[in-house]
């Protein structure tokens, strides 16, 4: 049995890994695991459904791992994999409600205030738990994820104005959960 160092090239580990090397999935596994369960927990609301999945995605991960073309970092190769295994069982387990409106009404995208500081990671994990679900998937790619509305659209197979107006109406709601919290807070409501 071959020995891998706990600080090993990057490359030369997705090379073991690649040869069925279970020590080097391991480690994968180990390093990556605690992002990925909290990129597929932005998703997915029951921690335990967000394991499975997580380790579902996992398993392709190491199924595809010779596919990794070594361009982009690492472990953005792997979070894509966990957002579209999260989007897909969503997909086949939720039957996931667009609101279909052209017309944004309120905000811009760029003019959305920041959730401040005085709010745990547990609140505002909380607040776009409650989000529905087609809201949550668009505001967590868009806001979280990074990706514009045209990759948004194609990977849920909405069309573009639906995107936008499902992140608009998402940004609306959390704005208004985040005044009712603050008031609740401060003891005004």
């Amino acid at each position: 049995m071959k020995v891998i160092n706990l600080h090993q090239d990057e490359n030369e580990l997705i090379r073991l890994a690649v040869e069925n090397n279970r020590q080097a999935q391991q480690q994968i596994y180990t390093q990556f695991s605690p992002k990925m369960l909290s990129v597929c927990r932005q998703y997915i609301k029951d921690i335990h459904q967000a394991e499975d999945i997580m380790i579902t995605a996992f398993m392709k991960v190491f199924t595809n791992l010779k596919n990794f073309q070594h361009k982009g970092s690492f472990e953005g190769w792997i979070r894509r994999i966990m957002v579209n295994e999260c989007i897909s069982f969503i997909r086949v387990h939720k039957k996931l409600k667009y609101i279909e409106d052209d017309l944004i009404i309120g905000q811009d995208e760029e003019s959305f205030s920041p959730i401040e500081s005085q709010f745990s990671v547990a609140d505002i994990q909380f607040l776009i738990d409650s989000l529905p679900d087609g809201y949550k998937m668009v505001f967590n790619l868009y806001a979280i994820e990074g990706y514009k509305h045209p990759e948004i659209a194609k990977m849920l197979q909405i069309n573009e104005g639906t995107s936008k107006s499902q992140l608009s109406h998402a940004r609306k709601l959390l704005q208004k959960q985040i005044t009712t919290l603050k008031n609740y807070e401060y003891g005004t409501e």
